[in-house]
């Protein structure tokens, strides 16, 4: 994969000519209820692979808990780290995936198309029958996890992207990729200080406006939780952590953004976010694998991050976090982050 197309490959990423160019040519197989694609919905059949470091992946994950679907698609988690060869399951005893058994997840991906040539990416899904990848579309995976997945759904599942909201939900969620989920690597990758200015300044402006708009209404579209609350959610995670110093975003912390931080704080307590969300894997990977920007590949032991559970005040702009439905239950057992891996309630 290309060493300035995401942070999914080699440990290359800054573009010297410029601007950081992520790579989004993914593998657009849709498993739907129709199966139109040749990939039915069916449970047990296919596995979601993340790792807990990666925005991407961490929206799969929360949006899977939020809907329930835990006992229909199973979930393998990928170390936090990564070579040019893709993502490996250093986690699982023997270095393999327990259900495909498979070392890498390049493996899956070689068994659906030999050779592959893009990034080896998560969230992926695999289907076990075969052990070939079906998808890593990551826009369109939680999506379809919302809509062609609800015969799965838990009872009390949320609509995360209801009918008379997705122009609106597809409105934000394209203006902050842009600026904000893909502009902290537009700013961290850039090559060039123009580069570097044109992204920082996009960023910003960006997280003022959200910051705006977020003063007066709980979430980002309507009274509920939706999936645009998730995407910018694991971004604001990743903010203090990571894309404050290592990405040079640095004209405030989140923590310094009083409106956005609130914000953050209502989602981080909110069961399905702050219980998917794992500091110590976020920390290593950016700090170890991107190498080019952190060539000593030390990783700092800031910052303090407790206020997380300070209380947020939110509810005072009314909501309804699940709108008619209701919390998830707690993770199952086998995939509880641990809790020095993450601030926890004092």
């Amino acid at each position: 994969m290309s060493s300035t197309s995401t942070d999914d490959g080699n440990t290359g990423y800054v573009n010297p000519t410029g601007d950081f160019r992520r790579d989004q040519r993914y593998i657009e197989t849709r498993i739907t209820a129709d199966g139109r694609d040749g990939y039915p919905v069916e449970a047990g059949r296919y596995r979601l692979i993340v790792s807990r470091a990666c925005p991407w992946a961490n929206r799969a994950i929360i949006v899977r808990r939020l809907l329930g679907l835990e006992g229909a698609l199973s979930m393998g988690i990928a170390g936090p780290t990564h070579d040019e060869r893709s993502w490996t399951f250093d986690l699982d005893p023997g270095g393999r995936d327990p259900v495909l058994g498979i070392e890498r997840l390049q493996e899956a991906f070689f068994a659906r198309i030999p050779g592959y040539d893009r990034g080896i990416t998560v969230p992926a899904i695999v289907d076990v029958t075969t052990g070939q990848v079906v998808t890593n579309d990551f826009p369109q995976m939680t999506i379809d996890l919302s809509l062609e997945w609800s015969e799965f759904h838990r009872e009390g599942a949320p609509q995360l992207y209801p009918e008379h909201l997705r122009d609106e939900i597809d409105a934000v969620n394209k203006d902050v990729f842009r600026d904000v989920n893909n502009g902290v690597y537009r700013a961290g990758f850039a090559g060039t200080q123009d580069a570097y200015d044109r992204a920082y300044d996009r960023l910003f402006t960006r997280l003022d406006a959200l910051s705006e708009r977020l003063e007066t209404q709980r979430y980002l579209v309507g009274d509920t939780i939706t999936e645009a609350d998730v995407r910018l959610f694991t971004t604001l995670a990743r903010f203090d952590p990571v894309y404050h110093g290592h990405f040079k975003c640095n004209r405030s912390k989140l923590s310094e953004m009083p409106v956005l931080s609130a914000y953050f704080r209502d989602l981080y307590q909110t069961p399905g976010f702050g219980d998917t969300t794992d500091v110590t894997h976020i920390k290593a990977h950016y700090y170890r694998v991107h190498r080019d920007i952190n060539p000593t590949g030390v990783v700092p032991a800031g910052p303090d991050l407790s206020g997380w559970w300070e209380p947020h005040g939110r509810e005072a702009l009314g909501g309804r976090p699940f709108g008619d439905g209701t919390p998830p239950p707690p993770p199952v057992e086998s995939e509880v982050v641990p809790r020095d891996h993450a601030p926890q309630p004092r």
